[in-house]
């Protein structure tokens, strides 16, 4: 039974992670909903849910953040008020309208991507120039590079499983030889190709770090290096050589080609290129 004067707490925070969990959602997502209803409790003081209070709390919420990442966060707290049986409580997302073209100053290049592998192999880090390529070979999340396996390497396929589905993901020939030169040279004939020193899989902030320390050898704006950037590259090349939203939105697991569209996203240079190639003016 819903609580006749609805709050947030520490007690409900625990008990709504707990149904997310057997629902079988995805550890990242968990700890997001833990850091966005906390965020909402601190702000509360203590202070009862009431619309007011959210209302306040979605306008603060502007003033720190991109509207994205605002809808992001009312999303949350509004499943968590559904969750708990209080949907009169929600807030409305703020309307964003839809970017047309792609933000040149976060538009990550072939080139680019080229630069930042060759300035790993340059620093020696054989592991990270291959993590690269892998990731932007095939298309993964960075939380899917743990599915890439030895076994995985030998098949030339690796099963994914992200948010409750699953996927078969190729392996592109020229990679699954550098990956099994990689196998050998590190003695692995089993499980996850890409570990730390104790042996667990890499996570998205060992990654993260690694990717922006190549930087300035690369030659590479900071704002255009995180491992999703390759995720989008990947998206691009592919849908400008086969021009199929739906099947690239089968390879990177996307529910909608709604998403899909927002990853083949081309930057207004692009499109002003295109645009001068019409030749439709006369005089």
């Amino acid at each position: 039974m819903p609580r006749k004067v609805p709050v947030l707490n520490a007690e409900t925070i625990r008990r709504y992670l707990n149904h997310l969990k057997e629902q079988e959602r995805a550890a990242a997502t968990v700890q997001k909903y833990r850091h966005d209803l906390t965020a909402l409790c601190s702000f509360l003081q203590g202070a009862p849910l009431t619309k007011a209070a959210l209302i306040a709390w979605k306008q603060a919420l502007v003033g720190q953040y991109a509207p994205a990442s605002v809808n992001s966060m009312l999303t949350v707290v509004n499943g968590y008020l559904r969750y708990m049986g209080w949907q009169g409580l929600c807030v409305c997302l703020l309307k964003v309208q839809k970017a047309l073209f792609l933000d040149e100053r976060k538009e990550l290049s072939r080139t680019e991507y080229a630069r930042l592998v060759r300035a790993a192999q340059m620093q020696q880090n054989e592991r990270l120039a291959l993590v690269l390529q892998t990731l932007c070979a095939t298309g993964i999340r960075v939380s899917e590079l743990r599915f890439i396996t030895a076994e995985a390497v030998q098949a030339g396929r690796a099963e994914v499983c992200n948010k409750g589905k699953r996927r078969l993901v190729f392996l592109p020939d020229k990679l699954r030889r550098l990956l099994k030169a990689y196998l050998r040279k590190q003695k692995k004939a089993a499980g996850a190709v890409f570990t730390t020193r104790t042996g667990k899989p890499l996570d998205r902030s060992n990654i993260w770090r690694a990717m922006k320390a190549l930087c300035k050898s690369a030659g590479v704006t900071a704002e255009k290096v995180f491992p999703h950037n390759l995720r989008h590259l990947f998206a691009r090349v592919f849908y400008a050589l086969e021009k199929d939203l739906s099947r690239l939105a089968d390879i990177l697991g996307h529910s909608s080609v709604n998403t899909t569209r927002i990853y083949t996203a081309e930057s207004g240079a692009v499109h002003a290129r295109q645009m001068n190639r019409l030749e439709l003016v006369v005089t």
